[in-house]
């Protein structure tokens, strides 16, 4: 059975912001089956340098808390100073739930589990963005 008839679609652009290869190979692939421009960054550094170098031009971020160089805590902090509207979505198998709610209560759209599952991806990441296109209106 094929799920792309099932799972939601859109066209934005989505920074995929994790460190292991097997992750951003399998989301990539299938964000841009599901029509979405797929963006990558291997660690928080490079999050906040390609979000500041492409204003306007990220609709969310899909953000991994456990990072080298940047962790995703400190990443958020950093590119919320740059767009204090961005929009991310946490994305962790080892964070605290307390560490989560920390930035949900900063402005961070909610949390994903890893390992991810795409029907669950895919319909969060629906769900936030047509949120946020609602406040715009």
């Amino acid at each position: 059975m094929n799920n792309d008839n099932i799972l939601p679609k859109g066209t934005e652009t989505v920074l995929i912001v994790d460190d292991q290869e097997t992750i951003w190979d399998y989301l990539i692939e299938a964000l841009q089956t599901l029509g979405y421009t797929v963006l990558l960054a291997e660690n928080g550094q490079d999050a906040v340098d390609i979000y500041q170098n492409n204003p306007n031009e990220i609709d969310l971020i899909l953000l991994d808390m456990i990072m080298p160089v940047l962790n995703g805590h400190d990443a958020f902090i950093e590119i919320q100073k740059i767009d204090p509207d961005v929009c991310v979505l946490l994305s962790s198998g080892y964070v605290s739930e307390e560490e989560v709610q920390d930035l949900i209560k900063l402005g961070a759209s909610g949390f994903l589990n890893k390992p991810h599952r795409l029907p669950v991806v895919a319909q969060a990441i629906r769900k936030v963005l047509d949120e946020r296109a609602v406040k715009k209106v």
